[in-house]
């Protein structure tokens, strides 16, 4: 005899109800949950079944509750067995005994069981006011914080802000998942990304994952979500709620601070205005990313506006833009390095060029590397990388200028100098045609030089982050492969500590370095007190003119990976 109650099926055949006790019995895994409102799932151990009479468990884990359960409360058993998973109707203690350390006890047997088959496609859906965020890391630290959309046993989907789309493109293996919920309740495990859709309204990414080498446990507890999330959801869909349980889950006493939606584009975290504006700019290569990695092409119209709005940002303030660039660290890399080559790459070399030939520039320094995401992932976290990874490498050059075939805007030759010659070096050990010497265009020798630094600030998995100094001495003692003049020229123009250095004074004060003198010399800074990438939350007060005699001689350069 079956009757449909919600989307679990009522079963009153003393045969199977047998059956599915028996499975419980064997595989584990069965959670005691309180009538009460406030209640949570908690895991006991179902020992044995006397059919028609009682159950019998050992509740020494959760010894604590034994008083209000001797006392009549109510509660039900919950456990998952042959792909489904399995409710009795509430039940009360009928016995309690005291027996080798342990606390067994009998209920009532149940008459019922509900059962909701096909655990694998059954998926809850969380509704509004239902929030449960979630976390993605990738393996190189970088994490993406958003909410959970919707659940089964098989998987997940979540929405995310445009900035996951780097730890997504260069993801080639399960990527770490966190969910939190409202009540504290933490779960990790490991997914892979299968399918990945663009909200452009809402500036989000959909994305679902299949989860990944899970065990036992881990599935249980997924399934605890899946049942206790539909729980609070039927709770939603019925204009009277007060007959319904609510989720523990999502009990929330109190606002969590800092527990925002991922809705816009969260920016008040960022450290400077000019950064909360350079953001857009991140937010069109986070977009690009995921749309080249999907087969399409550079989109056209986008980049023109947003190198024209680096142009704009540049001509209004060059010195906050330089340090705004420094203070992009919750994008993915390859969109904080494309920023940072842009912006460097125009201030060096743009000076007297016309405006076009300054906008090709920054378009081209703003995607030169994105092609990277079109190639096997797994060269870049070889443990030595040979020349069959360098090869493979290389080609994110070409694939990248064969997505360009739209940007007609676009100079060919800025593209070839920049794009196709920055990773060139003097002595033709470089990539992808091998050139040397005066084969190499003065801008590709220039950018050469703009994208080592910008890399070799930032850490890497076989070397920390360098400082300002420590990049001169490297490039200074490699004249074959960068060129000298250049060198010189990016040196005499950035400085010894240029916009966006940390510094440690003589009086051991810490500070971002904001503007300079002519001479190279602090003008401005703004203090800190960690040495951890420009965030707003992370920043002190400014000091403006007087800096050395506030703060002292600047004694050496703190490296820090932004």
């Amino acid at each position: 005899m079956l009757a449909q109650q919600d989307e679990y099926e009522t079963i009153a055949s003393s045969v199977v109800i047998e059956s599915l006790l028996n499975t419980m019995i064997e595989n584990g895994g069965v959670s005691l949950c309180m009538a009460s409102p406030e209640a949570r799932a908690e895991p006991i151990v179902l020992m044995e079944q006397h059919v028609d009479k009682a159950l019998v468990m050992d509740l020494s884990s959760v010894d604590y509750l034994l008083g209000r359960l001797q006392s009549g409360e109510t509660f039900y058993l919950q456990g998952q067995t042959q792909g489904k998973v399995v409710r009795t109707p509430l039940l009360a203690l009928t016995e309690t005994r005291h027996s080798g350390g342990r606390f067994l006890c009998c209920s009532d047997y149940p008459e019922t069981i509900d059962v909701l088959q096909r655990r694998e496609s059954f998926r809850a859906e969380l509704r509004m006011g239902m929030a449960v965020a979630a976390s993605v890391f990738s393996v190189l630290g970088e994490t993406a914080v958003g909410e959970l959309r919707d659940i089964s046993q098989e998987g997940c989907q979540l929405e995310l802000p445009m900035t996951a789309s780097g730890i997504l493109a260069e993801a080639d293996a399960p990527l770490k998942l966190a969910l939190s919920f409202p009540d504290g309740t933490y779960f990790e495990g490991h997914a892979i990304a299968r399918h990945q859709k663009v909200d452009s309204e809402k500036h989000l990414l959909r994305v679902g994952f299949k989860f990944s080498n899970f065990t036992a446990e881990q599935e249980r507890q997924v399934w605890y979500f899946v049942c206790e999330i539909e729980r609070e959801a039927a709770r939603y869909q019925k204009e009277v709620q007060e007959d319904r349980q609510p989720s523990p889950l999502f009990e929330q006493p109190k606002r969590r601070i800092g527990s925002e939606g991922v809705g816009r584009r969260d920016i008040k975290h960022y450290a400077t205005p000019m950064a909360r504006r350079l953001v857009k700019v991140a937010a069109y290569l986070n977009a690009q990313l995921l749309l080249l990695q999907q087969g399409s092409g550079i989109d056209a119209q986008r980049l023109s506006r947003n190198a024209d709005r680096v142009l704009a940002l540049h001509e209004e303030d060059r010195e906050a833009l330089l340090f705004a660039s420094r203070c992009m660290s919750r994008e993915p890399l390859l969109v904080r390095h494309g920023i940072a080559v842009a912006v460097h790459l125009l201030d060096l070399v743009g000076a007297n060029m016309p405006r076009e030939a300054r906008k090709a520039i920054v378009a081209s320094g703003l995607i030169h590397d994105l092609g990277k995401v079109l190639v096997p992932q797994v060269i870049f976290r070889a443990p030595s990388f040979e020349a069959t990874h360098r090869q493979a490498m290389s080609e994110h050059v070409s694939l990248l200028i064969d997505r360009l075939q739209h940007c007609q805007w676009l100079s060919a030759s800025v593209v070839q100098a920049v794009i196709g010659g920055i990773n060139e070096r003097l002595d033709g050990s470089g990539y992808p045609d091998g050139l040397s010497g005066e084969d190499i265009n003065e801008l590709a020798k220039a950018s050469a030089i703009v994208d080592v630094v910008e890399a070799m600030r930032r850490d890497r998995s076989d070397r920390p982050a360098k400082t300002t100094q420590q990049i001169y001495r490297h490039l200074l003692g490699h004249p074959h492969q960068f060129d000298l003049r250049w060198i010189k020229r990016y040196i005499e123009h950035f400085k010894a500590l240029p916009v966006g250095a940390l510094v440690r004074f003589s009086s051991e004060q810490l500070a971002w370095v904001l503007r300079l003198d002519e001479a190279g010399t602090p003008l401005e800074v703004v203090l800190t007190q960690q040495a951890v990438p420009p965030m707003r939350d992370s920043l002190g007060g400014l000091v403006r003119g007087d800096v050395r005699e506030r703060l002292g001689k600047p004694t050496q350069e703190v490296a820090v990976s932004t």
